[in-house]
């Protein structure tokens, strides 16, 4: 692929699985920092590709903010303002936001949940490969995470569908197959103030709502009675929107990112089948190819911040209010940092992916949670079966911010 071919801004190009990490090659060769025209979608965007320049992006708040908006659609200060989430927010009030929750998040927290999830798990898998050809994303991956985050809210598990459509729906938003109203339709200045522009956000906000109604003055501990009832380090209060917003970012991002991370590296597995072989022999190599398997899978594609003043990278000039996205899936395979990057290997040492950041204030708050949930489902899985293959085509879903695959057709044989 040749520089000029590089567009990261059109969605149909990430539909195939395969030009994303070309581009990602091209951009980190010869444009580490390239400017991306967008047309009449927005104003343009740099590009940053490298492992390290990624890390020093995201590490430094002071000059690249995320409180201008972290997703590439171009927000006025009303529309930052209402539709501020813990992702939009820098400094100290960023760090009350995540205490709230942070203790419900620690690996000692989670690790209380693994008897819960080994029981889920079994019981997802048992009612999956009974019928030996099925979609793993519909029977395994999908279900799997939606449950946990149903216990954690202490909601209903026939709720669990509904959470997962509002994921797609919301998440989706540039995916005709998913979205109610797509991104840059004339249709979707109606809901230029809700997240992701999406009308599935007001039904996420009442869900919620009578959720916080409920929980408000209890003594409950599940995530949604902690955010009505724990007092904040600051004494500012959530406020309604707040609340609104965190809830919402916890219904989809947890879900949305876990999902498709399980469901790639299953591909993967079924694509290496010695490495399937290796930790089956071996189970003791699970926590080092759950490292793997979430560096593999960059479930998230990028994310963007602004310029705070005027800043140079390998000699490019960034201008004060410029965005600048971070690729992590191309960090992710540079070749810098990773030997053979685009070797699936179950037992790469010292494996220092960004899937979740690195040193960053944003360092994502799940991250105990889905190394535990990935853990648990490969451990669980792979002892119960002799082979997984294809019985169909993929089919991922189209957008340049989440790495997802919507259908993953396989046929299992039981061991």
């Amino acid at each position: 692929m040749r520089l000029d071919e590089v567009d990261l801004a059109d969605n149909d190009k990430f539909l195939d699985g395969d030009t994303p990490w070309r581009m990602f090659d091209v951009l980190r060769a010869e444009a580490p920092v390239h400017w991306q025209d967008e047309g009449e979608y927005g104003s343009g965007f740099w590009s940053v590709t490298r492992h390290a320049d990624i890390v020093a992006v995201d590490r430094d708040a002071e000059t690249f903010t995320s409180t201008k908006f972290t997703n590439l659609e171009e927000v006025d200060e009303r529309q930052a303002t209402i539709r501020r989430s813990l992702l939009e927010t820098d400094g100290p009030r960023h760090g009350v936001l995540r205490r709230i929750l942070q203790r419900q998040f620690t690996p000692r927290a989670i690790a209380g949940y693994e008897v819960f999830l080994r029981g889920l798990t079994a019981r997802t898998l048992d009612a999956a490969l009974a019928k030996g050809t099925f979609d793993f994303v519909k029977e395994v991956s999908a279900d799997f995470p939606i449950n946990v985050l149903a216990k954690m809210l202490d909601v209903p598990e026939d709720d669990t569908q509904q959470l997962i459509d509002w994921g797609n729906r919301i998440i989706g938003n540039t995916d005709p197959d998913y979205a109610d109203v797509l991104l840059h339709s004339q249709e979707s200045e109606k809901y230029r103030d809700l997240p992701f522009r999406s009308p599935a956000s007001l039904e996420v906000f009442e869900y919620g709502r009578e959720l916080a109604r409920k929980r408000r003055g209890g003594d409950g501990t599940d995530l949604v009675s902690k955010l009505v009832n724990e007092p904040t380090a600051d004494g500012v209060p959530l406020s309604e929107g707040d609340f609104d917003n965190y809830f919402l970012l916890l219904v989809v991002a947890g879900n949305e990112t876990t999902r498709h991370a399980i469901t790639h590296s299953m591909r993967a597995l079924i694509d290496n089948p010695g490495e399937a072989e290796r930790l089956r022999r071996d189970p003791s190599l699970m926590p080092g190819a759950v490292e793997e398997f979430l560096r593999w899978a960059s479930p998230v594609y990028h994310f963007r911040r602004t310029a705070t003043r005027e800043v140079e990278m390998h000699g490019r000039r960034i201008r004060e209010g410029d965005k600048v996205v971070m690729w992590f899936a191309s960090g992710n395979r540079d070749e810098r940092v990773f030997d053979d990057p685009y070797r699936f290997d179950v037992t790469r040492a010292d494996n220092d992916h960004i899937t979740f950041g690195k040193g960053s204030p944003h360092f994502c708050l799940g991250n105990a949670l889905a190394r535990l949930e990935m853990r648990v489902m490969f451990e669980e899985l792979l002892p119960r079966i002799s082979d997984i293959r294809p019985a169909g085509e993929s089919r991922r879903v189209r957008s340049n911010f989440v790495n997802g695959i919507k259908t993953l057709p396989v046929t299992v044989t039981l061991a």
